[in-house]
């Protein structure tokens, strides 16, 4: 079942669901418009080799965070931007990602997110640029987040190493061990 306006705005206000900085403007038919923080991380150029065995790999080789009021993704340029918004979802509740549409009418494209049930955190979206520069500002509405109740709570919230994570976040490398 997926969320509308009042039901996400009934989990708003009862704490079961939490959205911080929250402004009712944010709030659409069937979701939440989130907008972009001030923070990117750019995918730095290189020849390289990033082992993905490796947890102790230093990724500022490969990433560049920088932070600002507003930010130019270069054209094919892959970026990583994260969300002014913190959310916390309940174990009965999961979420989908996606770009807004007037930002993919621009070129940006954004790969399918999920927001797993029990995800405390901002969201760190991964974005590729168009075939042009386009020039972001933080606190423009960027994604549409639609919500959907699950069937039963999840056995198993999510508590993944993203947990909890604030600003930008860059992978976070386990070795062989997966996940």
């Amino acid at each position: 079942m997926i969320l509308s306006d009042f039901d996400l705005l009934a989990y708003i206000k009862s704490k079961r669901l939490v959205i911080e900085p929250f402004d009712n403007a944010i709030v659409r038919e069937n979701g939440v418009d989130l907008r972009i923080g001030n923070q990117i991380a750019r995918l730095v150029p290189t020849d390289e080799v990033l082992d993905t065995a490796n947890p102790d790999a230093d990724l500022s080789k490969f990433y560049k965070i920088e932070s600002g009021e507003s930010f130019i993704i270069n054209p094919h340029e892959k970026v990583l931007l994260t969300t002014l918004e913190y959310v916390e979802l309940p174990a009965d509740i999961m979420a989908f990602v996606e770009l807004r549409s007037s930002f993919a009418r621009l070129g940006l494209m954004m790969p399918p997110t999920i927001i797993d049930a029990g995800f405390k955190g901002n969201i760190t979206l991964e974005i590729q640029g168009s075939s042009f520069p386009v020039k972001v500002y933080a606190g423009q509405r960027f994604a549409h987040v639609i919500f959907a109740k699950t069937l039963n709570p999840v056995e198993k919230p999510y508590r993944g190493r993203y947990q909890g994570q604030r600003g930008v976040t860059l992978p976070k490398l386990l070795g062989l061990a997966s996940d």
